[in-house]
């Protein structure tokens, strides 16, 4: 296993800075093994090299890359490489907003929820026919639980 440095960039263009890290690897050969760059830290990636100076050669010259802070533990990082689950708080009979794909900005009652596919059956509440449409937990956001509606 190489070592863990820091490569400072202009926020929001980590994703790029890291395309043509990746491309520059590949094109000299350099001893890089990973790169990682997690949701919640902004204007920063990891990468793992066995030398700095790889890295330095990996991003000298490209646009939004700042330079490299140092080397750091694998244990200050590890938080970002252990997957949370997140507790699912959608329920049957739940009016959900669908904000992703095809029926983006629809409103639809929750049928069935499958924690394992992290899917869920709705069906659309202005639709004529109910039809029942599969979609991402991910691609719908809670409008009003099925339990606040009974207090109601």
């Amino acid at each position: 296993m190489g070592k863990i440095f820091v490569v400072r960039t202009t926020t929001g263009r980590e994703s790029q800075v890291m395309d043509k890290v990746i491309a520059r690897t590949k094109q000299q050969g350099l001893d890089i093994y990973a790169l990682l760059k997690p949701r919640e830290v902004k204007g920063y990636f990891f990468v793992e090299a066995e030398e700095q100076d790889d890295v330095n050669r990996a991003i000298y010259r490209v646009q939004h890359a700042k330079g490299v802070l140092g080397e750091i533990k694998l244990e200050e990082i590890k938080k970002f490489l252990i997957p949370v689950a997140e507790t699912i708080k959608i329920n049957t009979g739940d009016i959900v907003e669908i904000i992703a794909g095809p029926f983006r900005g629809e409103r639809a009652r929750v049928k069935r929820v499958t924690k394992v596919k992290e899917e869920v059956v709705v069906e659309l509440l202005e639709a004529a026919v109910p039809i029942p449409v599969t979609v991402k937990l991910d691609s719908v956001r809670l409008v009003k639980s099925e339990k606040e509606e009974e207090k109601a």
